[in-house]
């Protein structure tokens, strides 16, 4: 059984990808509520989620909203939970969830196939800083 925070949304990312890395730290910088914990899916504690939530990686390698318990989104869908978790003016990204997910999944498998090539990769997944560990799990 995984031991995870159960108040507490869980997005995995591509520890490795510089745009995955950029989306975290803005999520980080508006999540006023502090609604969420991150885990590089290349990490130990990644795999264990992965595979005790039976996600198929072949399908999707950069984005996973978990809420323990509950359910998990990847891709488009869970961008848009995401977005609307957050502060500012994200909370309206909730009306783009009206249009279909085939299509939303397109455009965002377009993003995630080409986000190396456009953004960078890094060697290894980021270290927190000191002030950030917090909002990552082990």
């Amino acid at each position: 059984m995984l031991n995870l925070p159960q108040d507490k949304k869980i997005i995995l990312f591509d520890g490795v990808c510089n745009l995955c890395n950029s989306a975290v730290n803005y999520v980080i910088a508006h999540d006023k509520k502090d609604v969420f914990r991150f885990v590089a899916i290349q990490s130990d504690l990644g795999q264990k989620i992965i595979n005790h939530i039976g996600v198929d990686t072949t399908k999707t390698d950069s984005i996973i909203l978990y809420i323990p318990q509950k359910a998990y989104y990847y891709k488009s869908q869970a961008a848009l939970k995401i977005a609307c978790d957050l502060s500012d003016f994200l909370p309206l990204l909730a009306l783009f969830q009206i249009i279909p997910t085939s299509i939303s999944n397109w455009v965002y498998d377009y993003v995630a196939k080409n986000r190396y090539r456009w953004y960078g990769k890094k060697e290894s997944c980021m270290i927190p800083t000191p002030e950030l560990k917090s909002k990552f799990l082990a």
